[in-house]
């Protein structure tokens, strides 16, 4: 690391800092003009509203638009430099493109690090704190939510483990109540024990199910033995709030529960995961997009053109607008399709990334 690399790399952090700062007041002078209603019928004080709603919207706001704070932070710094004729006193110095662009990579590996572990441990408790505010007071006022068209919403059908079966049926999650349950255990493609409940409940005592009315089968090579009893405690791995929908889930677990909950819910069989897989390859996928918006960008601002700052903005937020609806189709094509999450969240950096390829090869050095 030399001189020209620290004079870059404090104006590429220093101008990042300042895009995200600004930007930052404008989304919550924003959010915060719709959201004023909602906080007066809370009854929130200022002080309970940033600790209740704006500790978790400020890292959430970050977090989405950190590859574009980084990609208008590039291209603003570097385009002023190329104005000032910058760029080529250090290329007419004997220092190579290539060598040019050193800390321009190691900005962005920097930040895409950061980004990372935010993404994987840090944003997601954040995301808790906005989540609880807008499921409790903006998703309880809206009619839509929550809505359901089946006739057996609240009917769970699972797997517990390697051979064991439950169904549920009417569970009520308030009060952790359900009016019908069984349990079956498959031993080489056979049943061997069958369970009926009238109800079930979750007993907060002894942190088990108590059943109600049971009727228990078990098969055998002696035959067919039935056990009625009038109650019956059962220890079985599934928990209340695993029960409980939460549309907000995928954006509150931290990477590892997040790889932990979806290959739990695979193996019981749950379908809609693709969503949560996505957004489990997105989380790597948006840190690598942040060092390839990075090169993108001093790519296309390094070069002197007419037009000067104005004409590489521009350029830039189109190439982001185009990024950005691709990254969208490609998780509708994912979540909606058959298009495999890994894909979703990689296909536009494996795009972009010959795109980089292109313009590096077009640009004069």
């Amino acid at each position: 690391m030399h001189k020209l690399d620290w004079y870059i790399l404090k104006k590429f952090l220093v101008t990042f800092i300042f895009c995200m700062l600004l930007f930052t007041v404008i989304a919550v002078a924003v959010d915060s003009s719709e959201k004023a209603d909602d906080f007066v019928t809370a009854g929130f004080s200022t002080k309970e509203i940033i600790n209740k709603y704006y500790l978790g919207f400020v890292p959430w706001i970050w977090s989405l638009l950190f590859p574009l704070f980084v990609f208008i932070a590039v291209i603003f710094f570097t385009s002023r430099m190329a104005t000032r004729s910058e760029i080529i006193a250090i290329l007419a110095s004997g220092t190579s493109y290539n060598r040019f662009l050193r800390p321009y990579f190691i900005g962005g590996l920097f930040l895409a690090a950061v980004l990372w572990v935010g993404n994987s441990y840090w944003i997601p408790k954040a995301n808790t704190i906005k989540a609880n505010f807008q499921s409790k007071y903006i998703d309880s006022k809206d009619p839509s939510k929550g809505r359901t068209f089946s006739s057996c919403a609240r009917c769970y059908y699972l797997r517990i483990d390697t051979n064991t079966f439950i169904g549920i049926r009417d569970y009520d999650t308030t009060t952790r109540f359900a009016r019908g349950f069984f349990l079956e255990r498959v031993k080489e493609n056979k049943v061997v024990y069958n369970l009926r409940a009238e109800s079930i409940s979750w007993d907060t005592l002894t942190k088990k199910w108590k059943l109600f009315r049971v009727g228990e089968r078990h098969l055998d090579s002696v035959g067919e033995r039935l056990v009625n009893r009038d109650t019956m405690i059962l220890s079985m791995n599934l928990k209340p709030e695993e029960l409980r929908k939460d549309d907000y889930l995928k954006d509150k677990l931290t990477s590892p529960e997040l790889a932990y909950y979806i290959k739990r819910e695979e193996m019981r069989g749950t379908e809609g995961l693709k969503t949560l897989q996505v957004e489990w390859y997105r989380r790597t996928a948006v840190s690598a997009t942040v060092l390839l918006l990075t090169m993108i960008g001093a790519v296309i601002a390094s070069r002197k053109i007419r037009g000067g700052s104005g004409m590489h903005l521009a350029i830039g937020f189109v190439i982001a607008a185009v990024f950005i609806i691709s990254d969208r189709f490609s998780t509708v094509f994912a979540t909606k399709g058959n298009f495999h999450p890994f894909l979703a969240a990689w296909l536009p950096n494996i795009v972009f990334l010959f795109v980089a390829v292109w313009l590096y090869r077009k640009t004069p050095k």
